[in-house]
């Protein structure tokens, strides 16, 4: 089963239309599919929209009566997510904008690369053809930035920011475990994108990125966010996640006997491919 992950806010002009071409991808590309969407305190209809397509797809919907942000959006899309799930391992879930920034056309390459063995694939939308200049430059200016940190073991060049990814659910069930009741996502907008990228990261054994093949289409509203601001907030959030404990260790504390049966420390992750290059196993 793949759980297509949509939160909503305000997206009355597009999330119908999105939605219906999330169907038409799945009857090309052969896949089981069910559709979760949190309305998230739209006031513009977007409810109406969503009401009828309720009926004619595999649709759970959310709504929040108040608006309370991406980040928890997102969050208890994840929750939801797992917990449909009875075989994590194979299951997987893919996280979708309402507003088109997200082209379900490249949905189908990031299944593959779980299918094939990726824990978490990654679109790429640095170079994506269509993309206003200053987003593009505020994405690449990122991820220099932190490629440089070698931020939380993601070594190679990646797209810091881009909502759009396939996650596979026994790899987010562990990330949510760890987590208990508190919450996976504090940060809101880019910056919770680059979070819960770092935080599933940590349990991923493959981490494969996935250069977008469509172009970024003509938006029916101004992008909620400033490109540089939302960097600079995704990057803020990075480092702190990255930065080491202060301080030396308590004394009397026990050594680090923190690493994997494979001799490797939980959370470090071999260097991603570089965006233009396909693993041994890309179909």
């Amino acid at each position: 089963m793949i759980y297509v992950l949509v939160p909503a806010y305000n997206e009355a002009a597009t999330v119908g239309l999105l939605l219906w071409k999330v169907r038409q991808v799945f009857t090309a590309f052969a896949r089981e599919y069910q559709l979760l969407v949190v309305n998230d305190g739209s006031t513009d209809g977007t409810d109406d929209v969503l009401a009828p397509y309720a009926r004619a797809l595999p649709l759970t919907l959310i709504t929040h009566r108040e608006r309370r942000g991406y980040a928890r959006s997102v969050e208890e899309l994840l929750r939801l997510a797992v917990s449909r799930t009875d075989r994590p391992r194979r299951d997987l879930a893919v996280l979708l904008q309402a507003d088109f920034s997200d082209s379900p056309d490249d949905i189908p390459e990031l299944v593959k690369r779980i299918e094939s063995g990726a824990d978490l694939a990654l679109a790429d939308y640095r170079r994506r053809r269509g993309l206003p200049r200053r987003e593009a430059l505020a994405r690449r200016l990122l991820a220099t930035l932190l490629r440089r940190h070698r931020t939380g073991g993601l070594d190679g060049p990646l797209d810091w920011v881009c909502s759009l990814r396939a996650m596979r659910l026994v790899t987010l069930a562990r990330t949510l475990s760890e987590r208990g009741s508190r919450e996976l996502l504090r940060a809101d907008g880019w910056a919770a994108d680059t979070e819960l990228l770092l935080e599933i990261a940590r349990h991923a054994r493959r981490v494969e990125v996935v250069p977008a093949q469509t172009s970024a289409g003509p938006r029916r509203r101004p992008s909620r966010a400033r490109p540089l601001r939302a960097a600079l907030g995704a990057w803020v959030v990075a480092r702190r996640r990255a930065a080491p404990p202060a301080g030396p260790a308590p004394a009397g504390a026990p050594p680090d006997r923190g690493r994997s049966r494979r001799g490797r420390r939980p959370g470090s992750r071999p260097a991603l491919p570089a965006p233009h290059s396909r693993s041994a196993s890309s179909p």
